[in-house]
């Protein structure tokens, strides 16, 4: 039997085919992969002007509020504020204490709501926390940050610390190295 050298190459031609449409496929299947991806982690939904009200046996714990809310779903889903937050505290039906923040996420399976950028909170004593982050655990009735804070007290005394802990009021709270600027006043009686 004889071949040509035209026959191999006709023969080798549907084989060099199939090879090389095989390994653009990988390169596909890996940008379409990715772009899975990308589409996953979008949000499913998106609501504007949302109010949130969380309560516990009929009474009113804390709402919600922002201008915008996404929720995204996947293995762990959570909830996005990404322009602004807005939770007021209530004990006994009156607010105690509110907190707002330029960004704020959710985590619902968890029960933890995380407040990130220019976070500043206010209890009904009048002090007001300032820090770049704050997160409520809503299950342990918590709040705390592990950036630093700064607290403005009511009688213009001021507290900065490294971290910060607290129930949902407030008070007391617990600060790490802290320093301050405390007023003192003068006892006329001891001059």
């Amino acid at each position: 039997m004889r071949f040509s050298r035209a026959g191999y190459c006709l023969q080798a031609l549907p084989v060099i085919l199939a090879c090389s449409l095989l390994l653009s496929c990988e390169n596909d299947l890996k940008k379409v992969q990715e772009i899975s991806a990308r589409e996953a982690s979008k949000p499913v939904d998106r609501t504007i002007d949302v109010e949130i009200t969380y309560s516990d046996s009929a009474k009113v714990k804390a709402t919600t509020t922002a201008p915008l809310l996404l929720k995204h779903t996947g293995a762990k889903p959570y909830y996005e504020m990404p322009n602004g937050v807005k939770i007021i505290f209530y004990e006994n039906g009156k607010p105690v204490n509110t907190i707002t923040a330029k960004r704020g996420i959710r985590r619902e399976t968890e029960g933890v709501t995380e407040l990130h950028k220019n976070v500043v909170a206010t209890n009904d004593k009048g002090d007001v926390f300032k820090s770049e982050e704050l997160i409520w655990n809503e299950t342990e009735k918590k709040i705390r940050s592990n950036q630093p804070v700064q607290i403005i007290m009511s009688n213009g005394d001021i507290i900065n610390g490294t971290s910060f802990e607290s129930n949902e009021s407030f008070y007391p709270y617990k600060i790490k190295q802290s320093t301050g600027i405390f007023n003192v006043k003068e006892n006329p009686a001891l001059q």
